[in-house]
């Protein structure tokens, strides 16, 4: 296996798979409705927020592996569409696995030297940096999730000293 494929396989296990965390997004947001992804607690981002924020980083960089385009802005990662029904939520946990699926398969075809190449422009750095970061920064937002939805769902165990 080289080295996109290997990153490849993080980002499917990410989405769908069983990982080094043991988290996936599809696991975490399969069960949770839109009332849990659309709750706020503690100042804390949504779980909707969160989910939309991982995903439009992966977007971004299909449309690069795609089109050699990148147009992503970080004062914009947060802004998913309002979720008016249980049906828009379901749908979007649908568009991220599915992107998710479409990244993987894209960066399992890349040629292994274009890792080293610069992502379009060189304060982005190379590819590997860009690909592994994505798989980086949404495990973290992950654990945020997880975190967020075990609170959702057990706020009334919850004592406040």
């Amino acid at each position: 296996m080289n080295i996109p494929q290997h990153i490849a396989k993080h980002i499917r296990e990410l989405h769908r798979g069983t990982n080094f965390t043991w988290s996936n997004l599809e696991y975490t947001l399969t069960d949770v409705n839109v009332e849990e992804a659309s709750k706020k607690i503690y100042g804390l981002n949504t779980i909707a927020r969160l989910t939309y924020h991982i995903n439009y980083y992966v977007r971004a960089n299909i449309r690069v592996l795609e089109e050699g385009v990148l147009d992503a802005h970080d004062k914009f990662s947060f802004d998913h569409p309002l979720l008016s029904s249980e049906n828009d939520w379901k749908k979007m946990v649908h568009q991220v696995l599915k992107d998710g699926d479409r990244f993987s398969d894209l960066v399992k075809n890349l040629p292994e030297e274009k890792l080293t190449e610069i992502f379009l422009e060189e304060k982005y750095q190379d590819y590997y940096h860009n690909l592994v970061g994505v798989v980086e920064h949404a495990h973290y937002h992950l654990g945020q999730i997880v975190i967020i939805k075990r609170i959702i769902r057990h706020r009334s165990a919850l004592i406040v000293i």
